[in-house]
């Protein structure tokens, strides 16, 4: 992985190729998923194609939310009975029971991630039931060398929280800030001191959590260069050891709380690429690498690493550096990608809870991956964890000829050259600082399910 110094910007190839494109936590993405295949067909396959002697991922969706930040756009309850937690949390464990006796098979848990929601909504009693209930299921690690991690709402971690978390196992956490302004905080619903996220940071490094996580969020309602430079400063003072710097996207006709977000409050488009261009910067200048999308990591950590090394991949959970593992995920809206599939869990939590209660998983629809969709995924992983492919690497892993069987895609590909996104190679595709920016876009080229001449708006803009 070369060495990055600084990104580069050019406003025309920005305007020319920021479209809507997917995330690619996945290929296929879950717009694919097909609600037709049957839950049976994607157990089946899943249970057929797992690899029993690798470890294993877990990931626990818990929606809950006492408060409505009102850009959020995940699957969530807002409520302030916490009494609703533990009939959820009962269903829980029935899921889990069942997904334990198909994938278990004494896999070693090495990566844990409870998301949400607000999985600290629940209480701490509630959260010692739920970690031993995966351990009695699982075979989660005691030794402190898994990465298992936690969201957390600063204010939502009571005095005790943090100490209950890494006694029962967590060595990382994710905090939620998004932006440091009170004008901002105000206006999305989460007025959130600053004084409360740092000694919620502070704690948690003082009980020694290995990691800590902070979420930003630009394109927010007041927001404008000098605010959210000086949001950063005060975030880069705090020192996290990585840093998501997420793009807001307005969509109130999708989300019902972002109608609370007034449009002529929001930075304009310009104004707003000018915040990623000066945070982008500003991190690098800090010492913080662009692991890509929206992430930054120090050069110390495992994801900085792990690119250096060619071993970054990525799933649902974002980066990782646990590609070998199955994910297996459990809770409402839930995805999981084991095996040969991807299959995700009904999106309501009424839904959820008779699903699971009548036949012992919630499985609503998925993907089964043909030969086609392997190759597609290793070379969109490669480009988009990596910024760079070699080519013969997966022509010898899945014995084809490279160009020949990208031959559609090579016009396109080879414009990508011309604006100085990639450097094209006989043997190789890298990307360049250009590139970086619009990488999603450089991926849809090898996206099948996307049509060449109309990219779907159905996913968020690239930048």
């Amino acid at each position: 992985m070369p060495q990055q110094s600084n990104v580069s910007w050019d406003l025309d190839l920005i305007r020319r190729y920021d479209l809507s494109g997917p995330r690619y936590t996945s290929y296929p993405t879950a717009i694919q998923f097909d609600s037709g295949l049957t839950a049976e067909q994607l157990i089946a396959s899943g249970r057929e194609t797992a690899d029993t002697n690798a470890p294993l991922s877990l990931y626990v969706h818990i929606p809950f939310c006492a408060h409505v930040c009102y850009y959020c756009a995940c699957n969530k309850v807002i409520t302030r009975n916490r009494k609703k937690a533990q009939p959820y949390l009962d269903t829980l464990y029935q899921e889990m029971e069942q997904l334990s006796q198909w994938y278990r098979a004494d896999r070693v848990v090495n990566q844990l991630h409870w998301g949400g929601g607000t999985p600290t909504f629940i209480s701490d009693d509630q959260m010692r039931e739920l970690m031993q209930a995966l351990r009695r299921n699982f075979n989660l690690r005691d030794d402190d060398l898994g990465d298992y991690s936690i969201e957390i709402d600063p204010r939502e971690a009571g005095h005790d929280t943090l100490g209950v978390l890494r006694d029962i196992g967590f060595n990382r956490i994710s905090l939620g800030v998004q932006d440091v302004n009170p004008v901002v905080q105000e206006a999305v619903n989460r007025v959130q001191p600053t004084e409360q996220t740092l000694a919620v940071l502070e704690r948690s490094r003082a009980l020694g959590f290995k990691s800590i996580n902070m979420d930003l969020i630009y394109g927010l309602p007041h927001q404008n260069e000098q605010s959210f430079a000086d949001t950063l400063e005060t975030v880069i003072a705090m020192s996290p050891d990585r840093l998501s710097v997420f793009n807001y996207a307005h969509l109130p006709d999708r989300f019902r709380s972002q109608k609370h977000i007034r449009a002529e409050d929001l930075p304009s488009a310009e104004e707003k690429l000018a915040i990623l261009q000066n945070s982008i910067n500003r991190l690098l200048d800090a010492g913080y690498v662009y692991i890509g999308m929206d992430h930054f990591a120090k050069p110390d950590d495992e994801l900085a690493i792990a690119q250096a090394e060619g071993k970054l991949h990525r799933n649902f959970q974002g980066y990782t550096t646990h590609s070998d593992c199955d994910l297996v995920a459990m809770g409402v809206s839930a995805i999981s990608q084991i095996g040969n599939v991807y299959y995700q869990n009904e999106h309501d939590i009424a839904a959820y809870s008779q699903a699971v209660t009548q036949q012992q998983h919630a499985v609503k629809r998925g993907v089964q991956l043909n030969t086609d969709d392997h190759i597609r995924r290793a070379v969109i992983t490669a480009l988009i964890c990596q910024f760079e492919l070699d080519k013969r690497s997966i022509a010898e892993r899945f014995a084809i000829d490279f160009d020949q069987y990208f031959a559609e895609e090579q016009d396109e590909l080879r414009q990508f050259d011309a604006d100085g996104l990639i450097e094209l190679q006989p043997e190789s595709i890298r990307v360049t600082p250009a590139g970086r920016l619009l990488i999603r876009r450089i991926c849809m080229a090898f996206d099948s399910y996307i049509p060449k001449k109309q990219h779907s708006q159905n996913f968020s803009r690239i930048i």
